[in-house]
């Protein structure tokens, strides 16, 4: 008896209907299910008894027998009914089927005389309300409309519209009305056709435009246009978003109204009616919304589903409708009230049960309605409870261990525990929602469960339950505690100067300070021992102004966050006013654009400044070693092994290491296509100390002459032993008798006039 069968359910439902004074009304309902099953009607909420006038037949129909909208005793048989039906399993509702009497009032709009020239349009209305929708029809001379005409147009709504006026069509028109309660006939009214067709120039003009409708969907919709002018306008349709209307369902009737048929949710929009005088872009517009409205109906139905006790039960119900549905969920017939044990999410879509007992086994209902319509779906929970679980775990017991830590203990329940495989801590903020409670497992050997990661000074409620293959055992009683409280984290701090005696400390508000209660600032120069503080700011404050400053000194700013538990570790920030305005000496507020831009600013400074001053050097040393009348020196006689001439030091020319620096420096310059000089060959442009010398010399002169070929050696000549080179591009000077090479002639190029 687990299958659909057992699953209490309608098959039909009671309906919307219209129902006729003084005739009988029959509302349908049947249910499927285990018997037996007992069904009861409702009129508004109020229970039927079975009576002269209404009772229930064999099936579970409710018969009215002679239907009224109005009884002597003020009662009225309108109203909403809805069927119950109920077993040994549940009880469910059916949708509320709305019962309204059938009526007809008087014409409120008449049709009017008119008179209008040949050629032209002429239009008569009336209109009735009625339950149900009065059928209009149209009579000319007391005889019925020809509608074979093309001529002449019938609107549902009780528009009749000729056009093309001729002289035949003059007349007495009136309408008639009718549906099942009665039927009614409007005034009479005269259409009187005059002259000849005129060729006068007439602006387009629109007489009636669309009105605005709602309607349900599959209902069918008559949007009305109706143009004069001469000549003849031409009229067409658009959506006002500019989506087409397409051409599925579309009809023109007459010369210019849209007919929708078998109406859809997409239907919906803003219509505009556009007459368009003949190949010019002369043109008259009228527009009209129409809403399409759709009744409820599922897009998920709620599964019935089977849990064991202490475990959670989740249903879900999707609807969708236009304007979109409500969502009521009934228990066993009842509206479910929600508690710490009952939720409703998603817009009442998901109802979660948790922690689910005996007592929550029932039938549950979703019902979903809106102004269109309304409808219901039904699943069933079942409470699955084996005999032989373990009793609750005994006596657990919560110790507070740090501001995010707390151990829970437990003993072992006292029945049953044989069969136990494991426990489950249940955790939850005590502030919190039931559905923001988490489980953590715990062996069946364990009896204590640390819990890490909890916040500060908050207090969390724990209950455990013991598992075994066949299902949980009840909670054990809750139990409550608190995690310590801690001091606030260390807040970021950053400063910035104002003014040469002001600066500002600025700070980031940060769930990570966690609870403080505000903020502490000290301030002193760096020189002395005692600050000035503390300045208390409230928790929602984030900067300060520190005034009065002496912008000769480094001041030391602090600052720290505080609460009931204490101060927090302070940050500390260092700030100099010597600076430009805006620039801190240490941890500055970034401004990344303009520090990079004042980086780039300084480095092209400086680098121009080594340009200048080098290129002062290089004049000065072209100005000496031209002085001399001499272009390029050279070696005139390479011996067989160079080595550094032995000559005292008042006769040693600092003016030949000035030349054959300044040429290998040219040579250097050519080489790398002026590039720009590194420190290198800036310290080669200045003379070597006297201690240099000294040890120049003495590596010189013991120089093996096996050293590597491509090495080249500097030495100082006296200038009886310089010669004068013309450029010319000579090769470099054999080495005889495989001896160590000389110094390698430099490239020559262009010599420069001294």
């Amino acid at each position: 008896d687990f299958g659909h069968s057992s699953e209490l359910a309608f098959v039909v439902e009671p309906s919307d209907d219209i129902a006729v004074q003084e005739q009988p009304l029959i509302l349908y309902c049947q249910v499927e299910g285990i018997e037996p099953i007992t069904i009861t009607w409702r009129k508004n909420g109020v229970m039927i008894l079975d009576s002269e006038n209404a009772f229930m037949l064999a099936n579970g129909s409710l018969y009215v027998s002679h239907f009224q909208r109005v009884r002597g005793d003020g009662s009225s048989d309108e109203g909403e009914y809805d069927c119950m039906a109920q077993n040994h399993y549940g009880l469910v509702v059916s949708r509320k089927a709305k019962i309204q009497a059938a009526t007809m009032s008087d014409f409120h709009i008449h049709p009017q005389n008119a008179v209008v020239e040949e050629g032209g349009v002429a239009r008569f209305q009336c209109q009735i309300h009625g339950l149900p929708e009065p059928v209009i029809l149209w009579h000319k001379n007391s005889m019925p409309v020809n509608t074979d005409n093309e001529r002449y147009t019938l609107l549902p709504k009780g528009v009749l519209q000729i056009t093309g006026l001729r002289a035949e069509d003059s007349g007495i028109f009136h309408c008639v009305a009718t549906n099942i309660a009665n039927v009614k006939f409007s005034r009479e009214a005269r259409l009187t056709v005059s002259g000849s067709h005129s060729t006068v120039y007439k602006d387009p003009m629109i007489l009636v435009g669309p009105e605005n409708l709602t309607l349900t969907v599959h209902q069918t919709a008559v949007l009305e246009c109706i143009a004069t002018g001469n000549p003849r306008p031409i009229v067409s349709w658009s959506r006002l978003d500019g989506r087409p209307i397409g051409v599925e369902g579309i009809q023109v009737l007459g010369t210019g109204n849209l007919m929708i048929s078998d109406l859809t949710v997409q239907h919906s929009g803003i219509y505009v009616c556009a007459a368009n005088k003949p190949g010019t872009r002369v043109r008259r517009t009228a527009q009209g919304s129409l809403v399409v409205q759709a009744p409820a109906e599922f897009v998920q139905h709620p599964q019935s589903i089977s849990r064991p006790v202490g475990t959670t039960a989740i249903f879900t119900c999707v609807a969708q409708g236009e304007p979109p549905p409500q969502i009521t969920w009934l228990r066993n017939g009842q509206i479910l009230e929600t508690s710490d044990h009952i939720k409703l999410k998603n817009n009442n879509s998901t109802l979660s049960i948790y922690g689910i007992n005996q007592a929550d086994e029932a039938i549950y209902q979703c019902l979903a309605e809106n102004s269109a319509g309304s409808t219901q779906a039904s699943a069933r929970l079942t409470v699955l409870w084996a005999d032989g679980l373990p009793s609750p775990p005994q006596g657990v017991r919560a110790e507070t261990v740090s501001a995010t830590t707390i151990q829970v203990s437990w003993e072992k329940p006292l029945q049953n525990t044989k069969e136990i495989i494991g426990y489950v801590l249940h955790i939850r903020k005590a502030a919190d929602p039931i559905e923001m409670e988490y489980q953590e497992a715990v062996s069946k050997s364990t009896f204590q469960q640390l819990v890490t990661d909890l916040e500060p000074s908050t207090s969390y409620s724990f209950y455990i339950k013991a598992y075994t293959s066949r299902g949980a055992s009840k909670a054990s009683e809750v139990t409550v505690v608190s995690t310590l409280g801690e001091v606030p984290a260390m807040p970021s701090l950053f400063i910035k100067v104002i003014n040469s005696t002001t600066v500002q400390a600025t700070w980031e508000p940060s769930i990570k300070l966690g609870q403080h209660k505000g903020f502490k600032l000290y301030y002193r120069k760096v020189h002395l021992s005692q600050y000035t503080g503390p300045v208390l700011l409230a928790s929602n404050v984030t900067a300060y102004n520190i005034t009065h400053l002496d912008a000769s000194v480094v001041y030391e700013v602090k600052l720290l966050a505080y609460n009931q538990h204490g101060d927090g570790n302070s940050t500390v920030r260092f700030v100099s006013l010597r600076e430009t305005v805006e620039r801190t000496v240490l941890n500055p507020p970034c401004d990344c654009m303009k520090d990079e831009q004042n980086n780039k600013t300084s480095t092209t400074g400086i680098i121009i400044g080594i340009h200048i001053g080098v290129t002062c050097i290089i004049f000065c040393i072209l100005f000496l070693m031209f002085g001399y009348r001499g272009r390029l020196v050279m070696c005139k006689n390479v011996q067989e092994q160079l080595s550094t001439p032995q000559i005292p030091r008042s006769q040693r020319s600092a003016t030949g290491l000035v030349l054959n620096g300044a040429t290998r420096r040219d040579r250097d310059d050519r080489d790398l296509n002026g590039k720009q000089l590194d420190m290198n060959e800036l310290e080669r442009l200045f003379p070597p100390s006297p201690s240099q010398e000294q040890q120049e010399k003495g590596i010189m002169s013991t120089h093996s002459p096996s050293a590597p070929h491509d090495e080249t050696q500097i030495s100082t000549l006296p200038l009886d032993e310089f010669s004068i080179i013309e450029e010319q591009p000579d090769p470099l000077p054999k080495n005889p008798r495989g001896s160590s090479p000389a110094a390698p002639a430099p490239h020559h190029g262009p010599a420069n006039e001294g």
